[in-house]
């Protein structure tokens, strides 16, 4: 198992130094979901839910957050992104809604944090915008899929 990198030798965090590493190309892929009631979840996919375009409203909530991710967490690198892609897919069997987002950059550190980030605030715009009729809902299994790029190469989550 490798060493936690955002402490240094005393103990204490710091921002981990990434100067001396290569710039690659880096991709993350993370995905989560929401469960809701079937009512919620008809609501969203009729559109006329009172407050908008809840999966719009969403997706550019998701991206926003991934440009900000180094705001948020404190010893993220702030990253010139060069793409982000954010999905939504309805499961109707299950009253949920799955999030998948692929982030990308040209730089010396991953873009993980960005992905897991956008996923998270998608999911939570969704549960704003729809409070108000479902305060029950539920986000889960939000993770990292796969990840590209760097020293450590390419990994992937198992069973996806």
């Amino acid at each position: 198992m490798s060493e936690l990198t955002h402490f240094n030798s005393r103990g204490e965090a710091h921002m981990v130094d990434v100067g001396k590493k290569n710039e690659t190309h880096r991709v993350a892929v993370c995905a989560g979901s929401i469960s809701m009631q079937a009512q919620t979840l008809e609501k969203i996919l009729q559109g006329n839910h009172k407050k908008g375009d809840v999966l719009g409203i969403a997706r550019i909530a998701g991206i926003m957050a991934a440009k900000k991710t180094s705001d948020l967490i404190p010893l993220c690198h702030p990253l010139m992104l060069t793409h982000i892609d954010l999905e939504f897919s309805p499961d109707t069997e299950n009253n949920s809604i799955h999030c998948r987002c692929q982030v990308e950059t040209r730089g010396q550190t991953g873009v993980e944090m960005e992905a897991l980030t956008a996923v998270q605030v998608a999911l939570l715009t969704i549960y704003d915008m729809c409070k108000a009729v479902d305060r029950g809902m539920i986000m889960n299994n939000i993770r990292l899929i796969e990840k590209k790029g760097g020293k450590s190469g390419h990994w992937q989550a198992k069973n996806e």
